[in-house]
């Protein structure tokens, strides 16, 4: 099935609900049934019937059927934020005793998830350069049963070769699963390439509107099955059926959307390493980038987010530039039509806290869905003042 017919077909009877073009919202908490035995039935595979909506729901069953279609995955379960997502993922591969090997900048609440929570449980974590797979290979032990990946990760975009990393995988008995969630299904497709999960942040460019949380994990069958019977109904971080059908109506414009922010952001990006105040531009599509080879082995597009570094001294001319930007928000996460922009100095000269061992030259931005002309002269006339 291509990628028209799932965003805008897939999952959607249309004879059960009036032929109407948009799914209606199935806000129930549960559903009834006519006699025993069918209770009896549906109990049986209550990841495929509907009984409770902490189990499964109509509206969220079309966002589950689509995005893992999209993925290329048997099955997909979603989550009321990306990090449960991440959360469910994990735990449903480790057990006490194991060790995982995970990328060395993750999203930091994966790395709180990894180096304060799984100690509690008697998991342990080794964080590894994975830009080279023999890093990840030396990182290896006897009891490793994870190796978790994100590719590009999300403030200064290294990748891993996902091929090479699934291949090293099978070789030892390891699951493999990666956060996808900068690339978002359209741009990559990790299952490809070996990876044995795919995580996102649906928060970002799924629901690309910036006003729902989620989180997605795509898998074999058999692994969905595991997680559903375990990590999903017994944590039972779900997504509502709300949100569900907000995340629905953001995959209609997902190819739309991700094609107009990276023209824009390549746009930006060309602007942006001609300045001089601009000491360096991280974009892995820009053939500047270190990875620029394997981004585009691995990846179809980039996307709208990227970082700076910029020719600063100080931290409060960090501070100015970003007092005179007036077009781009500040503000965490990305992936809706608004520009945005995350200053690292954000986290220096907070009082009774050391500062971040981030450079304070950082900035990253994500170029939402505005005129990319527009958003250039804003940033110019910010470069020029400082």
């Amino acid at each position: 099935m291509d990628f028209d017919d799932i965003i805008n077909h897939l999952g959607e009877e249309r004879s059960k609900y009036f032929n109407a073009v948009a799914p209606p919202i199935i806000q129930s908490s549960n559903f009834a049934f006519d006699s025993l035995n069918e209770l009896r039935h549906k109990l049986t595979d209550e990841a495929n019937h509907y009984i409770y909506t902490r189990g499964n729901n109509p509206t969220v069953e079309i966002l589950r059927k689509k995005v893992a279609a999209l993925e290329g995955a048997e099955d997909a379960l979603v989550f009321g934020s990306g990090i449960a997502a991440i959360a469910a993922a994990i735990l449903s591969n480790v057990k006490a005793g194991d060790h995982i090997v995970a990328v060395e900048k993750p999203y930091g609440w994966t790395n709180a998830l990894f180096s304060k929570f799984l100690p509690r449980f008697g998991v342990t974590t080794t964080f590894v350069d994975a830009r080279e797979v023999d890093n990840v290979a030396k990182a290896i032990q006897p009891n490793t049963s994870l190796i978790y990946l994100e590719s590009p990760n999300s403030l200064t975009f290294e990748l891993q070769d996902l091929e090479a990393c699934a291949i090293l995988a099978k070789q030892h008995g390891i699951v493999t699963a990666i956060d996808n969630s900068y690339a978002s299904p359209f741009y990559q497709q990790p299952l490809k390439w070996g990876i044995d999960i795919v995580i996102h942040s649906a928060t970002k460019y799924i629901n690309g509107h910036s006003d729902a949380l989620g989180g997605v994990v795509c898998g074999s069958k058999a692994l969905i099955n595991r997680m559903f019977s375990n990590e999903y109904m017994i944590l039972g971080a779900v997504m509502s059926p709300h949100d569900a059908a907000l995340m629905i109506r953001g995959l209609r414009t997902l190819e739309l959307r991700m094609r107009r922010t990276q023209e824009s952001t390549e746009k930006i990006v060309a602007f942006l390493e001609t300045h001089p105040k601009v000491k360096q531009v991280l974009y892995p599509f820009s053939p500047t980038f270190a990875q620029y080879e394997l981004a585009k082995k691995q990846m179809t597009g980039a996307g709208g987010l990227f970082s700076v570094h910029l020719d600063l001294e100080r931290v409060e001319q960090a501070d100015a530039f970003f007092a005179r930007l007036e077009k781009f928000a500040m503000a965490v996460s990305w992936g809706g039509h608004e520009s945005l922009v995350m200053p690292s100095a954000v986290f220096y000269n907070i009082t009774g806290r050391a500062n971040s061992t981030i450079p304070f030259t950082l900035f990253r931005f994500y170029i939402g869905l505005e005129n990319p002309d527009w958003l250039i002269a804003d940033l110019k006339q910010a470069l020029d003042s400082i």
